[in-house]
């Protein structure tokens, strides 16, 4: 017999992982937002980190797929297949008619039809009631800041497709932008570097690993000693396979324009913001989420570009999952938001 199981859920649905939180467990799921077909069959054959360990080394028949791009579904029917996966692994198979209510966080700078998509696939996975927050919200509500004081305060969040950056203020947004720039497009800047300096062509997942060994986005204060890593990839040239040693030199210079994007962003934000709002952030500093914030140095050089305190959310990377989890304790103000159009 299938019994009905009623189940409160958050989920960030990133351009690079997705994760899902539960109420009352904490974060229960953790994958790649990837899936794996075969085209002649349209056989699922794999998801999230088996399938993202499959790229760039499958035959033609196998498509290794990401269905989300910049934060938003390019590819709905990949989108909902991936999260019935996923679901299916959380929820017991005996119990798969359940009673489902879900938070979605979505970039602040969706649009309507975006906005719906997301919430369709989150509906076609079982869902009987689907909310949506944006996503600097979830992050500052995960992160454990107190949005509903009457006193500023300011949360970036860069994930891999989108960086969103919010003033917020008494439960909503004063300010905020959504930039289509994260962490994938730091992974290509990285990939372009090496192409052009070591006439090497590598993957985009090796161009990741060396951010996350070896970058930087500044040289560190105090003694800093160069570091490299071995990049495996094929010499252009000779068409060869080849190996080069990469420099953390040469990440600062490869993500010069990403940083420069980003800190852009956060003083354009800081300009919308009302003086006595700003008054509030220079007391009490910004916050940063997501994976990109933790690229080493990245707070240093805000710091340095702002004037403000600059803090890393202990739980970064899976901060907006939380917050989109712990806001289903205020329901009524979902449901109002839902009603009233807002992008709460």
């Amino acid at each position: 017999m299938f019994n009905f199981y009623t189940r409160d859920i958050g989920i960030d649905l990133g351009t690079a992982n997705t994760l899902i939180y539960a109420k009352g467990e904490g974060i229960i799921l953790d994958e790649p937002s990837v899936i794996a077909v075969d085209v002649y069959t349209d056989k699922i054959l794999a998801t999230g980190l088996k399938a993202k360990e499959m790229g760039g080394r499958t035959p033609e028949r196998i498509r290794v797929i990401r269905p989300l791009q910049e934060g938003v579904i390019s590819d709905f029917m990949m989108t909902q297949t991936m999260l019935k996966e996923y679901v299916e692994r959380i929820v017991p198979k005996k119990r798969m008619f359940s009673q489902l209510r879900a938070v979605v966080g979505i970039p602040s700078g969706v649009t309507e039809v975006e906005k719906r998509a997301v919430e369709e696939v989150i509906r076609q996975m079982g869902a009987r009631e689907v909310y949506t927050i944006v996503e600097p919200m979830a992050a500052a509500i995960g992160a454990g800041l107190d949005i509903d004081e009457a006193r500023g305060c300011m949360v970036v969040d860069i994930g891999g497709g989108t960086m969103d950056i919010a003033v917020l203020s008494m439960g909503d947004i004063v300010s905020s932008s959504s930039i289509r720039y994260g962490g994938d497009k730091m992974d290509e800047a990285i990939a372009h570097f090496v192409r052009k300096k070591y006439n090497l062509l590598i993957g985009i997942a090796l161009a990741e690993k060396l951010k996350i060994e070896i970058g930087y986005a500044i040289p560190p204060d105090g003694e800093y000693r160069d570091v490299t890593m071995t990049a495996k990839g094929r010499d252009i040239i000779t068409g060869l396979p080849s190996a080069v040693e990469v420099h953390s030199d040469d990440i600062i210079l490869a993500l010069e324009d990403s940083v420069r994007i980003i800190v852009d962003g956060v003083k354009g934000t800081l300009e919308q913001s009302p003086p006595e709002i700003a008054a509030d952030i220079v007391e009490s500093g910004l916050v940063m989420a997501g994976g990109g914030a933790l690229l080493r140095g990245l707070n240093v050089l805000l710091e340095r570009e702002t004037g403000l305190r600059v803090l890393v959310a202990e739980n970064a990377m899976t901060a907006v999952a939380e917050g989109t989890g712990k806001s289903l304790q205020d329901i009524s103000r979902l449901r109002y938001h839902a009603q009233t159009s807002r992008k709460y």
